[in-house]
């Protein structure tokens, strides 16, 4: 029988190059993910996302086996877009026998009203990148994109990663984070529940006191550095960390 909580990740931006991570995330599907009732991914799965029709790509196909795995284990898996992937869709949630979700999304976790998001929208502040954010989700735009031959397409997301990149050496680390205000409007708009997000790469837990309620807030970590997982059940969460050389399986 499950232990009663449910996990929740982002940002582990896998990628082909990047295979100390991806055998992190193997061994956490393996040894910690099965042991949940659920499993949330809240954006940024990986590095970027060029379209589910991108089968025959080997990394796409080992992640999509071990959810599909983790799926025939009992195990609820949610996937919610990240602004990496904001292209992962239908298709692909089926094939990881997943349940793609909105962001953002309210769900009543073990007694507790949790707001659930990926957390680029919270950054306002960025408003170059929230400009880009609106273009990369315009469906005219992603359909002139998803139009292309697959190769064109892998090249032309690796042209504008590079320019992401390089655009982020020219912004202060305070106006890639989340905007208080922002933050506090989302909470009050959702009757001041908990919030649970990714995107920043600034793991932490967060009180908002907010018109007299006091509001949890928890970041999840980005697994290029800080590879990561919060664990909640009905005492609360926790902030649990993997580290990428070999460690025990989790605790029930």
């Amino acid at each position: 029988m499950k232990a009663q909580h449910c996990l929740f990740i982002s940002d582990l931006h896998l990628a082909q190059e990047r295979s100390a991570v991806t055998d992190v995330f193997l061994r956490f599907m393996q040894e910690v993910a099965p042991k949940a009732q659920a499993l949330y991914v809240l954006g940024d799965l990986f590095e970027y996302w060029i379209g589910d029709d991108d089968t025959l790509n080997p990394l796409n196909q080992v992640v999509s086996q071990a959810f599909q795995t983790l799926s025939t284990q009992g195990t609820s898996v949610y996937f919610m877009q990240g602004n990496r992937d904001v292209l992962m869709g239908e298709r692909f949630a089926r094939l990881c026998s997943a349940t793609s979700i909105l962001d953002p999304t309210l769900i009543p976790l073990y007694g507790v009203s949790t707001l659930l998001m990926h957390g680029d929208t919270l950054c306002t502040d960025d408003t170059a990148y929230q400009a880009f954010r609106r273009y990369a989700r315009d469906p005219h735009h992603q359909q002139t994109f998803l139009s292309q031959p697959l190769e064109k397409r892998r090249q032309d997301m690796l042209g504008m990663r590079a320019q992401s990149e390089a655009g982020k050496k020219q912004k202060s680390m305070e106006i890639m984070d989340v905007t208080v205000s922002a933050v506090e409007a989302v909470l009050r708009q959702h009757h001041y529940p908990r919030l649970i997000h990714g995107h920043t790469h600034r793991p932490a837990q967060h009180i908002h006191h907010l018109d007299n309620h006091p509001c949890e807030r928890w970041v999840l970590s980005d697994w290029i550095t800080d590879p990561g997982y919060l664990r909640c059940d009905v005492n609360g969460c926790v902030a649990l960390s993997l580290s990428l050389k070999d460690r025990g399986p989790d605790p029930l």
